[in-house]
C-alpha cells in the first residue's frame, strides 16, 4: 500500500525523511465520531511497510463538531519513533503496520 504524494507532507526524525497523510474527508464512521482519527505514514525515499497509527481524538471534520485535536507534526515525530521501538520497518516490504493509540477515545452514542 504506497502513500500517494499529492496531499502529504514530508517529516524529518532522526536524519531519515518520512512522508505523513490525514485523511482530508473522514470515513463514515470517522465522521459519525464513531471511530477516531488516522493517518499514514511511510518512508519518504524507499517504498516499503506503511504505518498506520491510529489517534485518541476524533477526526477534525466530524459532523457532531466534536472537540478534535489537531493531529501536529510533532505527534506525528513521536508516533514514528514509538514506532519504531515497536518494531516498524519502512523500508522493509510487507503489510501495513498498525499502531493503536486510541486508548481513552470515547464514541459518540
Amino acid at each position: 500500500m504506497a502513500l500517494g504524494r499529492k496531499g502529504s507532507r514530508r517529516i524529518v526524525v532522526d536524519g531519515t525523511a518520512y512522508r505523513w497523510r490525514l485523511r482530508r474527508r473522514p470515513t463514515y464512521f470517522q465522521a459519525l465520531a464513531w471511530t477516531p482519527c488516522a493517518f499514514a505514514v511511510e518512508h519518504a525515499d524507499v517504498p516499503g511497510t506503511t504505518l498506520v497509527a491510529t489517534t485518541d481524538q476524533p477526526h477534525p471534520s466530524n459532523w457532531f463538531r466534536r472537540e478534535a485535536k489537531p493531529v501536529l507534526p510533532s505527534d506525528v515525530a513521536q508516533t514514528i519513533q514509538l514506532a519504531l521501538r515497536e518494531g516498524w520497518t519502512p523500508t522493509a516490504p510487507g503489510s501495513p503496520f498498525h499502531l493503536d493509540l486510541s486508548a481513552g477515545f470515547t464514541p459518540s452514542p
